[in-house]
């Protein structure tokens, strides 16, 4: 980082630090109303050749109610290009992860920030301090990115009478994001700009829900980007009765069998055409057999048995005592039961010590358990080292959202109130409202927190016209859940979303 220079919150100015209130104009007595915050640091950095300028803003916009009282003070990172020509027709990138109830530290500074997280391709990470470089594969040369932390995760909070059930829920959420970013507009002059919202794991839910909510309001975008996807929670579960799960999870164990060399008949010359062979097994032998139940031929039954045991590395015996169904989480602790190892399910890759041999589920993430003192380190750092932040609120990772409302609009429920969640409507809705819309998704292959094939077969159960089908676009990565985590597929991240991008900004691209 080349250059850093603060401005300073000013009160006179409506910048006060986080937290800060004032009285509310509207006489009501005595009511404290927050200000918006913001701290804003100038820097530069070199990026494909060019020097790129900008400015970084830690800051906020305050929701109201139709009664323009206080809801929440929603915080954003944001980082705006100085030196790409006009403001108001860059491609300006709305991001957040998932959770539901997490904070975007992980996106922020695993790719989309200036400054990222340099941790292990596959391992443990060492311990502080911690490495934290220039992002090389940062969007910023050629849109801006902000960095959006919902209500009850970052620095976000309720605000006034508000409180987190307000804003802990499907349609909850995707209406507070949709007022912050109307409201973003307005405050940053940036209506024309093209838009784009970019959403991991249970972020590309969100993503689905706040495209409509947007519509609603009249604000289209030009593309979504959904990292890690879920639209049907139907297909991460695994009750008994359904079949969905197991049978668009099998080629996810292919993958990770294949990868720890765990294929009966070794591992095959083409991966890219094993998978297919196996999504293809998955969708016709094993789900006939599945369906039949116990009226099932039982030579086909044998034939799938046998299949099963060569695709998966599942033993027959095994197989055979879980009756063909084998949910994720006792996969993973199946798989390398021999060594006493578990399979992360954020990224199969990883493995962790298995402590009780006789457990069927695992009781930690390898993965999560590997980064996460790595990320949640330098972000507070980064903060307030480098981006200027000086308030007194600790930044949230994760677990404030309690109690989450899967209920839709409408009193649809799920996944864990009645009937399994299906969002594929609304993108089907959202895609059929503005048929310029483009969808970009982005699978990592060893992901079990959501599986590359679920999404990949959902997305193809929304009865959309060819031509709108043909509006989504794929892009699979040699990862897990966080593909952004692993140096070497940086440039292919910046590939894929550099070329969506340039192809959908229309004329606001500018260089």
């Amino acid at each position: 980082m080349k250059s850093l220079t603060v401005i300073a919150a000013i009160a006179g100015l409506g910048l006060l630090p986080a937290g800060a209130v004032a009285q509310d104009e509207g006489g009501g007595e005595g009511r404290l109303d927050p200000e918006p915050s913001r701290w804003q640091t100038s820097h530069s950095m070199d990026l494909n050749g060019e020097t790129v300028e900008y400015d970084a803003v830690v800051g906020s916009v305050i929701l109201r109610d139709n009664e323009e009282n206080a809801t929440a003070e929603l915080f954003y990172t944001g980082y705006f290009r100085t030196n790409g020509g006009a403001p108001d027709t860059r491609p300006l990138i709305f991001a957040y992860n998932g959770g539901p109830g997490s904070a975007s530290f992980w996106l922020h500074m695993g790719i989309m920030g200036p400054r990222r997280v340099v941790t292990p391709n596959v391992g443990q990470q060492a311990p502080p301090p911690y490495p934290l470089v220039d992002n090389g594969y940062t969007l910023l040369d050629i849109a801006d990115v902000v960095m959006v932390d919902p209500v009850g995760t970052g620095f976000s909070r309720p605000a006034g009478d508000a409180d987190g059930s307000d804003f802990w829920g499907m349609d909850e959420d995707a209406s507070s994001l949709t007022q912050f970013i109307r409201r973003f507009l307005s405050e940053n002059r940036r209506w024309n700009s093209p838009r784009y919202i970019l959403g991991e794991s249970y972020g590309t839910t969100r993503s689905v829900l706040l495209a409509r909510h947007l519509q609603n309001a009249n604000i289209d975008l030009n593309g979504i980007v959904l990292v890690s996807a879920v639209i049907d929670f139907n297909t991460l579960q695994f009750p008994p009765g359904s079949h969905i799960g197991f049978i668009t999870t099998v080629p996810s164990f292919a993958v990770a069998a294949e990868y720890h060399d765990r294929l009966p008949g070794g591992r095959p010359d083409d991966l890219g055409a094993f998978m297919k062979e196996v999504e293809a097994w998955a969708l016709t032998d094993y789900a006939q057999t599945l369906l039949a139940g116990t009226a099932v031929d039982p030579a086909q039954r044998a034939r799938v048995l046998q299949q099963m045991h060569e695709y998966t590395g599942l033993s027959v015996e095994y197989l055979e005592k879980a009756d063909l169904r084998v949910p994720a989480p006792e996969f993973e602790k199946e798989l390398l039961r021999d060594q006493r190892l578990t399979l992360a399910r954020l990224d199969t890759r990883f493995t962790g010590p298995t402590g009780d041999l006789l457990e069927t589920t695992p009781d930690h993430d390898a993965q999560s358990s590997a980064i996460s003192s790595a990320y949640t380190s330098l972000f507070n750092t980064y903060v307030r080292e480098e981006l200027g932040y000086d308030g007194d609120r600790e930044y949230w990772p994760s677990g404030m959202t309690r109690n989450w409302n899967w209920e839709r609009e409408g009193g649809r429920r799920g996944p864990f109130g009645g009937s399994a969640l299906n969002v594929g409507p609304d993108l089907a809705h959202a895609l059929e409202r503005n048929p310029r819309l483009e969808v970009l998704l982005v699978n990592g292959i060893y992901d079990f927190a959501t599986p590359y094939f679920p999404i990949v077969w959902s997305l193809e159960q929304m009865g959309l016209p060819p031509d709108l089908r043909d509006n989504i676009t794929r892009a699979d990565f040699a990862a897990g859940h966080m593909m952004y985590v692993e140096e070497s597929l940086l440039p292919q991240w910046r590939e894929t979303l550099e070329a969506f991008i340039t192809r959908t900004a229309g004329g606001g691209l500018v260089p």
